[in-house]
């Protein structure tokens, strides 16, 4: 059986250690590095200890040279990280999956107004493949490079896209209410996500404007001719892992005499096929927990007279990052989709 070489850059944050995982577990993968700055030397499962008797990988440095023999590299780093080191490693004929922003906006001003960094390397950005599997499959299985969806914009597009690919709603009247746990802010010492803080507590963020608007408002407009219009307002709560997203959308006044059993068959028929989108029965009230430590995300719709809801769960470190990586990595090379990634969620 054929193994793909994998590399990772940024081991020590809750996506490097979740791709480690998963990848530890995958039939089809070869862990070859794992790097870090500032634990060279350093065994893995000393970092994490659930990876004790599993990974025996030690961080190496980034610049030893030792990425050059992957066949991919992940970046699950800060941004501004992949844009950097990506454009040599593709040279050498290392495909690159960037889980950071680095490469998901293709429009380079965008880019630098939302996250104040100058992009370096826009000729490589051209050629960037957004990879969300479900929507992108075969762009994503002839791509170098794949820019890993941010996760909050994975259940926004995954519970819009059958709507708006359908022409069911009025595109000006989109309403994204989202909630993520803590371990979306990453693996940082920082007030706001100290458990003290966190702990009994529940607050919005970003009301203003977040980096992911301009991702999803990008993405969503490739579903429809129509302008696209969308509030979007996350929210902070006090849980590990998992993201729940309600969505809103009025029907056009050509839709709006559809009955709900034919939405919902809107809805199945999209994602027949799709191993990690489970479209419930009409009324279901999805649970973040159903999803904890797997790679599924679960909608399910309601009704409000025109107004359409959407309920959208998965787990933020899995769907919306290191599992949609890995996803991404087994459309590039031609695998079974769901190798390494057919664990059930955790429950209770």
């Amino acid at each position: 059986m054929r193994k793909v070489k994998v590399g990772i850059v940024g081991g020590t944050g809750y996506t490097g250690v979740e791709l480690l995982r998963l990848l530890a577990a995958h039939p089809n993968a070869q862990l070859h590095a794992i790097t870090s700055r500032t634990e060279v030397g350093v065994e893995v499962a000393s970092v994490f200890q659930n990876l004790r008797g599993v990974v025996d990988l030690v961080f190496s440095d980034p610049t030893s040279g030792i990425l050059f023999e992957c066949d991919v590299v992940f970046f699950a780093t800060p941004h501004g990280v992949a844009m950097a080191q990506a454009p040599e490693l593709l040279k050498a004929g290392v495909r690159v999956i960037d889980l950071g922003a680095d490469f998901r906006l293709q429009s380079v001003q965008q880019f630098e107004n939302w996250y104040g960094l100058a992009h370096k390397s826009e000729v490589v950005l051209r050629e960037a493949v957004y990879g969300l599997s479900e929507l992108n499959r075969e762009a994503i299985r002839k791509a170098r490079l794949v820019a890993n969806p941010g996760c909050y914009p994975t259940t926004m597009q995954l519970g819009f896209y059958p709507l708006l690919k359908n022409g069911l709603v009025d595109v000006k009247t989109l309403i994204a209410d989202c909630k993520s746990g803590v371990s979306g802010a990453g693996r940082k010492a920082e007030i706001g996500v100290l458990f003290s803080e966190a702990s009994d507590s529940f607050k919005a963020y970003g009301v203003s404007g977040h980096r992911h608007l301009p991702e999803t408002l990008e993405q969503l407009a490739r579903m429809t001719d129509a302008s696209v219009e969308l509030v979007f307002t996350p929210h902070l709560v006090p849980m590990v892992r998992g993201m729940h997203a309600t969505l809103y959308a009025k029907l056009n006044s050509e839709s709006q005499g559809m009955s709900n059993e034919a939405i919902q068959r809107v809805f199945d028929e999209a994602y027949k096929i799709e191993p990690f989108v489970d479209v419930m029965p009409w009324g279901s009230l999805p649970e973040t927990r159903s999803t904890r430590g797997s790679n599924m995300l679960r909608i399910s719709l309601h009704r409000q007279g025109n107004t359409i809801i959407v309920l959208v769960v998965q787990d933020n470190l899995v769907k919306g990052a290191a599992g949609q990586a890995v996803q991404n990595m087994n459309v590039m090379f031609d695998l079974a989709e769901t190798s390494g990634l057919a664990c059930v969620a955790l429950m209770p």
